[in-house]
């Protein structure tokens, strides 16, 4: 049985039968410096730990340079048939493992034999109508909504947003500049008109919290590569600024100084889900949700799906080819037949059929009994209908005679 991955990392606290000219120790400190070195983000790094923890888990413990090709095949194959991940998921302790022995081990693992894949299936995206995505808009209020505004109004994804720079907001020329998104890319979005002042007014609240930091001793952000070296004051800058800061001070990870990181993703993702449960939408909603919806409602306003396809910053038009798929008339317009047979006015509810016709489902006891009593006949009228008007058709006719005569 592996251990919880609640306890530490075995990695950390056993290293039998290690080379010494691998200390075992800094196997972590390696992994880490190695992704750093290529300029791996801090999400991938702490990934590739994480399935490096996991990797060494299922194996009792032992150190990955004492294991290859059998043992990696072992440990996907696992994901895959024990553990039911995701193709995605499989993939993503894949490349961990394959990084881990490539670059710091030193190691060729070489072919994986038949390992256990999680078949990928292609999958529509979820998107809203433009009703759904007004009613839910309508549900933020603040930072919040402006937020949300942006996912939809832009199609960036959350994190582009919450990674906005001060200097990344062109209000003159109604552009924002999307810097080091997925895959390492920039790339340029317009600016809503509707959000202009929105920002001008939350920039100037922001202005204030980032002078109290800068007067209680604190002030700096986080600066990619090297650039605090070769501008020392340039993360204490207004430019630099997030433009959605954290409410709170927090220590980074890799420099250890307290500072103000942008707000957290994992709050703005609970309180779309609350969101969504107030609208009454029953579809399930996160932050990419807003940018299926941005791309599927320009195509759908009869965008170019080049243009869209620069907007989402896809490197192949055949990732934005999928929003084809879940336009509203479909993605060859074709009318349902049945709304050519029976037209397309809305089909009446047929109301329910009287309890008495459909009787419930009875038990053997209650079927006998059933059986030896039958259902009573129902009364008759004292004057049925159809006696009256054979009645009234022999009066008229008997009037017709007489007057013939």
């Amino acid at each position: 049985m592996t251990p919880s991955s609640s306890s530490p990392c075995p990695i950390r606290r056993r290293h039998a039968g290690i080379p010494p000219s691998r200390p075992a120790g800094k196997l972590l400190d390696l992994l880490r410096r190695e992704l750093r070195v290529r300029h791996y983000s801090i999400r991938t790094e702490q990934t590739y730990v994480h399935w490096t923890c996991q990797y060494v888990r299922f194996h009792r413990l032992r150190h990955p340079d004492q294991m290859g090709a059998p043992e990696v095949n072992a440990f996907l194959s696992h994901l895959a048939s024990d553990r039911n991940v995701s193709p995605s998921t499989q993939n993503q302790a894949l490349c961990a493992l394959v990084f881990l022995y490539k670059h710091v081990i030193g190691k060729d693992i070489g072919a994986l034999g038949e390992v256990v894949r999680a078949r990928k299936h292609p999958r529509l995206p979820v998107v809203l109508t433009p009703e759904e995505v007004r009613a839910l808009i309508e549900q933020f209020a603040g930072t919040q909504r402006l937020m949300i505004e942006l996912l939809y109004g832009t199609g960036m994804r959350i994190l582009e947003v919450l990674r906005l720079r001060v200097k990344d907001l062109d209000f003159d020329r109604r552009l924002i500049t999307i810097r080091e998104a997925k895959g390492d890319k920039d790339r340029t979005v317009a600016l809503p008109e509707r959000l202009v002042s929105a920002l001008r007014t939350h920039l100037e609240r922001v202005r204030q919290l980032h002078e109290q930091d800068l007067r209680d001793g604190y002030g700096t952000v986080f600066l990619p590569h090297a650039l605090e070296r070769k501008y020392p004051q340039a993360n204490k800058a207004w430019c630099w600024q997030y433009v959605f800061p954290a409410r709170k001070l927090s220590t980074d990870p890799r420099s250890g100084r307290v500072q103000r990181h942008h707000a957290y993703e994992n709050a703005l993702q609970k309180a779309i889900a609350a969101a969504t449960r107030r609208a009454g939408i029953a579809k399930p909603v996160h932050s990419h949700t807003f940018r299926h919806s941005f791309a599927t409602h320009l195509l759908e306003s009869g965008s170019d799906i080049r243009t869209v396809q620069e907007l989402l910053g896809h490197k192949d038009v055949s990732t934005t080819m999928i929003y084809t798929h879940v336009l509203r008339r479909g993605p060859l317009a074709v009318a349902s037949p049945v709304d050519r047979l029976l037209g397309s006015s809305p089909l009446v509810a047929v109301p329910p059929q009287v309890a008495a016709e459909t009787p419930p489902c009875l038990t053997t006891e209650e079927e006998a009994v059933s059986a030896a009593l039958p259902a009573p006949t129902p009364a008759r009228s004292s004057f049925p209908l159809r006696a009256l008007l054979r009645s009234v058709a022999l009066f008229f006719l008997s009037l017709f005679t007489r007057g013939a005569s």
